[in-house]
């Protein structure tokens, strides 16, 4: 009996010793509690630091993370915004974008892009900023909500590209419609009330639980834009003016399947991808190599 136990512990003790299965990616840190929701990330200007934000539910606030030091050294309270469903970041230069354009069920008509100017210029602490806003709303949109077959007006990703938010959408049409279809529209960065332009459309993958653009990133120097799904990253490069798929799209299977709903580029060749927490354990964030894969 003494041996039978001893051979269970040593068994559980070899399992949980086990390196864990991350396919392709690299484990980088486990997400503060802070960031369970987490849904989306943008690196700072001096690569310093990730910015975050929650998603539908929590507080109007972005959280700033030290890469070095794997902790969150500030947090900033958007005083005239409401979280409805924030769903990424991005920035242009020193200003961060916060995209409050989660819209499940198709039906928003108060999709809206809020600014913080000179964000890279405060210090670590918590404060509090009066953000500029756009909002926008879709050309071809007619019905909140549209029919099923016809659900494809979700933003969980966007970029900012020569003075334009450009807005990938989540296709939520019903299985039997969903072809894998994300639209790209076209937001110029104004204040006020704007018209999201169509101007392209791509077919990701046809499988509805993995093929969904949940983020989106640009490189600025390079021009590199990754899109994330929840198992698979694609890479748009060499393209003309904002025609983001005329150049080549190379689709990367990330071998594990988690809810990552944020990207940014950590440099020309490697990604940041995060993750939301599950029932289970807390979100990571992890590294891509591109130059690998």
């Amino acid at each position: 009996m003494k041996l039978f136990s001893t051979l269970i512990f040593l068994t559980l003790v070899v399992t949980q010793c086990q390196p864990q299965d991350y396919g392709v990616l690299d484990y980088y840190m486990t997400l503060p509690d802070l960031l369970e929701e987490n849904s989306g990330i943008s690196i700072s200007q001096n690569k310093t630091h990730i910015y975050a934000i929650n998603d539908s539910g929590g507080t109007a606030t972005v959280f700033s993370i030290n890469i070095k030091h794997q902790e969150i050294t500030q947090d900033i309270t958007i005083t005239n915004a409401q979280n409805i469903d924030w769903e990424d970041l991005a920035s242009d230069g020193n200003n961060l974008f916060i995209g409050d354009f989660g819209n499940n069920e198709n039906k928003r008509k108060d999709q809206t892009i809020y600014w913080i100017e000179n964000i890279d210029q405060t210090k670590p602490g918590s404060f509090s900023a009066f953000a500029k806003k756009t909002t926008f709303i879709f050309e071809d949109q007619k019905k909140y909500p549209p029919k099923k077959g016809n659900q494809n007006f979700d933003v969980e990703a966007f970029i900012v590209f020569k003075s334009h938010f450009y807005l990938f959408t989540r296709n939520r049409s019903s299985h039997k419609k969903f072809d894998g279809t994300t639209k790209v529209y076209k937001v110029p960065v104004k204040e006020g009330p704007q018209t999201a332009i169509l101007i392209d459309e791509f077919k990701t993958c046809p499988d509805r639980d993995d093929c969904q653009v949940t983020s989106a990133a640009i490189h600025p120097e390079t021009g590199k834009i990754a899109l994330l799904s929840y198992n698979k990253v694609w890479i748009l490069e060499g393209y003309k003016e904002d025609r983001f798929f005329s150049g080549s799209v190379t689709k990367i299977k990330l071998k594990h399947s988690s809810q990552k709903e944020s990207v940014t580029f950590k440099d020309a060749n490697t990604l940041f991808i995060s993750e939301e927490a599950s029932s289970k354990k807390q979100g990571n964030l992890y590294t891509l190599d591109l130059k690998k894969i």
